[in-house]
């Protein structure tokens, strides 16, 4: 998306500061590797993988990770 886009959408009326902001924004894709651990085990091994935590399932009984893809 255009710089000028994007201030117009974060509510900037000068490009320098739309410029500043999206330096600090990761406008990465939001598609992700999502991934479940059942024990510690499987979650050092998600985390060495590079997973995030996301949050626990009480329902499954499991810990919810994912990945940027």
């Amino acid at each position: 998306m255009h710089s000028s886009i994007r201030g117009k959408n974060l509510g900037h009326k000068k490009l320098e500061n739309t410029e500043i902001y999206t330096h600090l924004i990761n406008f990465e894709s939001d598609e992700w590797h999502v991934a479940h651990a059942k024990d510690l085990d499987e979650e050092s091994k998600l985390l060495e993988a590079g997973f995030e935590y996301v949050r626990y399932s009480d329902r499954d009984n499991v810990a919810i990770y994912r990945k940027r893809k």
